[in-house]
């Protein structure tokens, strides 16, 4: 008769090796053309998007080459003879694009100071109105500039800032003498920069009311258990929830800080207010369209736009590391 027993199913003797444990088996996920094959209808949407893009923007890019080479209008599109850093040193000796490149910086600088914040504000304001029929109300009224066409927005504010028109009305009523708005320079910042905010502050709210929705209200419940008044609510739990949406549009907005409104300003400025009124984009399509210099105006909008790229590669840096949230 044997001294031991039979081990029971799945145990080991002592001193035995613990066996591995079995580890699942991968299962290989369909290939591209399978997935191409399996959902061909959804891919084939994206078409017309990949094609805008690689015909208006990609393919421009090759463009950029006649900023080192003499393009003549009806000669080659690529240019003529090879310039080398001609044009770079051009504008950079340049006093006049110094001129513009400083109105650029200040005009950007006023545009996202004061209209950055403003739609994040406003979002919060919308969001604290309880009564429906007002927040549409308030909702419609704030977005109805943004759909206005660029040449109607620029009629109207010409129109009321007229040396005649309603706003020195109103200061010929209270005794005061009229302004001529859009022929004075020291005025034009403030003009472009408020129209802005009253075209593009409500349509900006859009984002920030759709972000204010996915905060969870068990939040707001704990805050208030805690005592939290409505203003610690929206410090502590309000801005916190809609930081990954501002932060995105910042560094975007900062991406785009050099390319200032041209049709607005093109539309508004004149002569007389060149000096604080005259920006990059004016300036390039002075020289390029108007002049014919097109290679000159190439080197300055290469210029711009890697001025453009290194404020977004630094403000996603910044945004990383301070706040944890980036674009990429």
């Amino acid at each position: 008769m044997s001294a031991t027993l039979d081990a029971p199913p799945g145990s080991r003797n002592p001193g035995e090796a613990e066996p591995e444990p079995r580890r699942p088996k991968r299962t290989a996920g369909p290939t591209w053309r399978q997935a191409l094959r399996r959902d061909w209808q959804l891919y084939s949407l994206a078409i017309l998007p990949l094609l805008f893009f690689l015909v208006f923007r990609y393919l421009p890019m090759l463009g950029n080459i006649i900023a080192f080479r003499k393009f003549e209008p009806g000669g080659s599109v690529l240019g003529e003879e090879w310039s080398g850093l001609r044009y770079v040193r051009l504008f950079w000796n340049d006093p006049s694009f110094w001129h513009v490149f400083r109105n650029t910086l200040i005009l950007g600088s006023l545009t996202l100071l004061f209209c950055f914040p403003m739609p994040i504000a406003l979002a919060l304001l919308i969001n604290e109105v309880r009564h429906r029929r007002v927040k549409r109300f308030v909702q419609s009224v704030s977005y109805l500039p943004h759909f206005l066409s660029m040449v109607v927005v620029a009629g109207l504010v010409i129109e009321l800032l007229s040396v005649d028109g309603p706003v020195n009305q109103i200061r010929r009523a209270l005794g005061d003498d009229p302004i001529a708005f859009m022929q004075e320079a020291d005025w034009f910042r403030m003009v472009y920069v408020s129209s802005e905010m009253w075209q593009t502050v409500g349509w900006g709210t859009i984002l920030y009311l759709a972000a204010l929705t996915t905060i969870d209200n068990q939040l707001y419940e704990a805050a208030r258990i805690d005592g939290a008044g409505r203003w610690r609510q929206i410090w502590h739990v309000t801005l916190p929830g809609i930081r990954p949406t501002a932060v995105t549009l910042l560094i975007l907005n900062i991406g785009a800080f050099m390319a200032v409104g041209f049709e607005k300003v093109l539309l508004l400025y004149n002569p007389l207010t060149y000096p604080t009124a005259d920006v990059i984009s004016t300036y390039l399509y002075r020289m390029g369209v108007v002049s014919n210099n097109f290679s000159y105006a190439a080197a300055i909008g290469l210029f711009e736009a890697l001025i453009g790229l290194t404020l977004v590669l630094t403000a996603n840096q910044i945004s990383r590391r301070a706040v944890g949230t980036s674009l990429w």
